[in-house]
């Protein structure tokens, strides 16, 4: 790469739309895309270090060259309270991308959370400053701040496209991306998914079984299953 490009102006999900997706899980977010919300959902390796955290946000993004967390750096000054921070870092184990004063930092800013595929350090100090951050490695090495790459352009973080301005929505389960212009819809689908949830789990304190709830029973019956009433070994 000869060059960098730093965009300065992101257009962001509207703020109502992000208070909605606070209430929504990200399992229910991904299932009401249907067979879409498979390319949405970031790969198992991201994963919470805050247990308990759930954020919702528009996506501010950076790309980071080797070993180096100097763009990081530019789309974290950048940032406005709200944001949800989407690092890639290009080869994931050569620098540390996030750690204790970023998140000092962050946490002053009032950002909503960080999303970074690559390496986080100061794990310790990062979870008793209880700032949400997801990432698919921990380890310490040290990054420079010399490095190209690009700030609040599209970027594919553990094997999701994200635009900036793009709805972040992430928990214990992962993180999930949603395109700007189909959140409102999407929020809406997994809202009515939640009520359904709650409607079943209410069924379920009155006895009612998971096994009729789910379908599953439905399903079965479907099949071509041939039901022993014995022990296999009789």
């Amino acid at each position: 790469m000869s060059g960098s490009t730093v965009y300065l102006k992101v257009n962001r999900v509207p703020p109502e739309t992000v208070e909605r997706a606070r209430s929504v899980t990200v399992a229910d977010m991904h299932e009401a895309m249907g067979p879409v919300g498979r390319t949405t959902l970031m790969g198992p390796r991201m994963r919470a270090l805050l247990p308990g955290a759930r954020i919702a946000g528009p996506a501010v993004t950076a790309f980071c060259w080797p070993g180096d967390n100097l763009m990081m750096h530019r789309a974290l000054y950048l940032a406005q309270p709200g944001d949800v921070l989407v690092i890639v870092s290009r080869s994931e184990l050569s620098g540390a991308q996030w750690g204790d004063l970023a998140t000092r930092y962050a946490r002053q800013k009032g950002l909503a959370g960080v999303v970074v595929q690559g390496c986080v350090r100061d794990i310790d100090q990062v979870r008793e400053l209880g700032f949400p951050v997801w990432a698919t490695h921990i380890w310490p090495i040290h990054p420079e701040k010399s490095g190209h790459g690009s700030v609040n352009a599209p970027v594919v973080c553990e094997g999701v496209e994200v635009r900036p301005g793009d709805l972040v929505v992430a928990d214990g389960d992962g993180v999930v991306v949603v395109p700007r212009a189909d959140a409102d819809r999407v929020i809406t689908a997994a809202e009515a998914r939640m009520r359904k949830e709650d409607q079943a789990a209410e069924a379920v304190k009155g006895g009612a079984a998971v096994w009729d709830l789910s379908g599953a029973s439905a399903m079965y019956a479907k099949l071509d299953v041939r039901e022993v009433d014995g022990a296999f070994d009789d």
